[in-house]
């Protein structure tokens, strides 16, 4: 692994708030890696502390094998866009972007080469002698990435830079930054609240609650393996049922007894053992709906219930299913022309089934998990919301 950028043991309190409780990681060279996570979660601070805006109570940072914990922010290869874009209004596109190694002496000819490479990246060429004001947020938002690109900063550090933006601007930056990322090829640690933009731009994730990592991944292993309660919920839509493991299957299964289900069957992950109190997780596009009971197969459950509610997207239907005291949001894609078919509707029973393989036991043992189940209607099964579980 290249050790390229490490935190190691950092922590950082403000008063009685510890917004980095013993954070360790490292990030690799030219990764976009992505710090995700609620308001106050403490990924912000670990971004300041990278930046020399902030110093940790202990622990130290390190960059490319050098220490840079107690470094000035202005002596670490480090350059930081701010969501406010910190452009100077008095200057156009061409000045704002040159600042930088006017400041550090480089020469007229350098300077002029190096901006025009920049204007050409973010395709503002044509807007070099503008000023801010004249510009949309987009580009104002490359303006500020080619200023910061322009110093050859080894990390570029991004704080919410989208979050002032309206959706569809957001969602062509996102495409942008990602091609930036891909030209240039320098390390991108980018801090945001919305796991949209982490997963649609991220190598790696770290999903942080509490001033705590909670789990460090890939996209697809943060999705479809969470490591606890807390990231299953924060990243997409789930479904948590209560339960308890009372059997250890062949090939790494095990039986759970759900209230209200017959047996599940479920792919053991996490190795927990007999007795132990689990939350079930499942995505709602992982089940199967249904009038007829479907067929018996290996480790694949069923289990009948009536639905309470349907919303039409076009690309995809979104029902929820009463069963017993659980309201479980199940999503089904429109795979095929539907008009001759008859929908599934408000009231009708149905089956809703799934593999074994798409679900996750994960343990239950904290205050937080605890917290999840009691979570109001809008955030655990509302048609608004996110997935379900009890009302």
């Amino acid at each position: 692994m290249d050790d390229f950028l490490v935190f190691e043991n950092v922590s950082k309190s403000f008063g009685k708030v510890r917004a980095a409780a013993d954070v360790s990681l490292t990030i690799r060279r030219g990764e976009f890696f992505s710090l995700l996570g609620p308001s106050g979660c403490g990924k912000t601070t670990l971004l300041r502390i990278l930046a020399g805006f902030e110093s940790p109570d202990s622990g130290r940072v390190l960059l490319n094998g050098r220490d840079i914990t107690q470094l000035a922010p202005n002596e670490r290869k480090v350059n930081t866009i701010f969501q406010s874009y910190a452009l100077f209004p008095h200057l156009t596109v061409a000045q704002n972007i040159a600042f930088g190694p006017q400041i550090a002496g480089w020469p007229r000819a350098q300077i002029r080469e190096e901006v025009d490479k920049m204007l050409h990246l973010v395709q503002l060429t044509d807007q070099a002698h503008k000023r801010p004001d004249l510009l949309s947020g987009g580009q104002k938002q490359r303006v500020a990435i080619a200023r910061a690109l322009i110093n050859k900063p080894q990390v570029l550090l991004l704080d919410e830079p989208l979050a002032a933006l309206d959706l569809k601007l957001r969602q062509r930056m996102l495409i942008e930054l990602d091609l930036i990322h891909d030209e240039v090829g320098i390390t991108f640690v980018y801090v945001t609240h919305d796991q949209g933009e982490a997963m649609s731009l991220s190598d790696r994730i770290a999903v942080m609650d509490k001033g705590r990592i909670e789990q460090i991944g890939t996209p697809a292993q943060i999705y479809e393996a969470p490591r606890t309660s807390f990231v299953a919920a924060f990243i997409g839509d789930t479904n948590f049922f209560e339960g308890q493991v009372v059997e250890l299957l062949g090939g790494d299964y095990s039986r759970l007894t759900v209230e209200g289900f017959p047996s599940v069957e479920c792919f053991n992950d996490n190795k927990l053992n007999v007795g132990d109190l689990v939350y079930l997780s499942i995505r709602p596009e992982k089940f199967r709906i249904s009038r007829e009971r479907p067929e018996p197969a290996p480790h694949v459950n069923a289990v009948q219930g009536r639905v309470a509610d349907v919303i039409y997207l076009g690309s995809l239907t979104k029902y929820w299913v009463r069963v017993q005291d659980y309201r479980i949001a199940v999503w089904r894609p429109a795979s095929r022309f539907l008009l001759d078919e008859n929908p599934i509707t408000w009231n009708d029973e149905v089956w809703i089934s799934w593999h074994g393989d798409d679900s996750f036991m994960l343990e239950r043992y904290s205050e937080s998990d605890e917290k999840l189940m009691e979570a109001p209607p809008e955030q655990v099964g509302d048609p608004n919301g996110h997935g379900a579980a009890k009302p």
